[in-house]
């Protein structure tokens, strides 16, 4: 079941363009306090996520530019000011994810900080993306110029709060699973935000000329995913760690809703299974 939800969630963040975006892309949801000094500000499907300190705060995922005002709105209706954002991040270079950065940093003057492998394509607004940088059929977006070019285990600092840039390819060059600890009732949580696993339509993993490592990329992908100690799961999309079926849950028992290891566990080797199943079926169709 997992699996097939998976490929849904696929199939939606695949960065093709069609007239009109899937209305999860911009349904909105409740902003709420996650754990510690983490907050959800996101949509109900494009995940955007808050970590406030004292010294400012920071933004993961700028998503599209069109829920930017919805980001704007959840984040002043906990109590933060937008203008307070100094620095931003994303998950990955998709515009589901980075369509709206240029408009953030010009609302908020906010650092623009992405893993290497990304940066050309957020400074070109997509057009140098593997898959869709030449499709015509694929919106492009506002380039954003990145103030600091991020690489593997590079750590990100902010009034006392650090969060690891792992660097988890394949869905993108550059796709980012962030990591950081956060604090809830004298107990320490490490929590997870996946960037990607997602294998979109058209991507080929056995002799890509313009992507010729994806196959290795995204069994490193793996690796690393089940190296990292997870008690809060989160991702890019809501549907990657069952947001809507654990917010009802979190209104009632807080934030133990999202204390989910088994599920990160579950999540990882169900991504990782469909990875192997979709590469043994293009080696079989070479």
């Amino acid at each position: 079941m997992m699996i097939l939800i998976s490929l849904c969630l696929t199939v939606l963040s695949v960065g093709r363009a069609s007239a009109q975006n899937p209305p999860e892309w911009t349904a909105p949801f409740p902003p709420f306090k996650i754990a510690g000094n983490l907050y959800y500000v996101g949509g109900k499907d494009l995940a955007s996520y808050l970590v406030t300190t004292p010294q400012g705060n920071i933004l993961i995922n700028s998503n599209l530019e069109e829920t930017v005002p919805q980001i704007r709105a959840s984040v002043e209706k906990l109590g933060f000011k937008f203008s307070d954002i100094k620095i931003l991040l994303i998950s990955h270079a998709h515009r589901d994810h980075d369509a709206g950065s240029n408009r953030i940093k010009t609302l908020t003057g906010a650092k623009y900080e992405v893993m290497d492998e990304d940066v050309s394509v957020v400074e070109s607004g997509g057009k140098t993306d593997f898959a869709y940088g030449n499709d015509p059929t694929t919106p492009k977006y506002a380039p954003t110029h990145v103030d600091r070019v991020l690489h593997d285990g590079d750590v990100v600092k902010l009034g006392g709060t650090e969060l690891v840039a792992h660097l988890t390819p394949g869905h993108t060059k550059g796709c980012t699973t962030w990591t950081m600890k956060v604090t809830e009732g004298g107990k320490t949580y490490n929590v997870v935000i996946v960037g990607s696993t997602g294998i979109n339509p058209g991507y080929n993993l056995v002799d890509s000329k313009v992507y010729p490592q994806m196959a290795a990329d995204y069994e490193k992908t793996f690796r690393v995913l089940k190296s990292l100690p997870t008690d809060i799961f989160l991702g890019a999309h809501g549907g990657y760690f069952d947001l809507e079926a654990k917010y009802p849950r979190y209104q009632k028992v807080g934030f133990t809703a999202f204390v989910d290891p088994v599920g990160y566990q579950q999540f990882v080797k169900e991504r990782e299974l469909g990875f192997r199943e979709e590469l043994a079926k293009q080696r079989a169709g070479r």
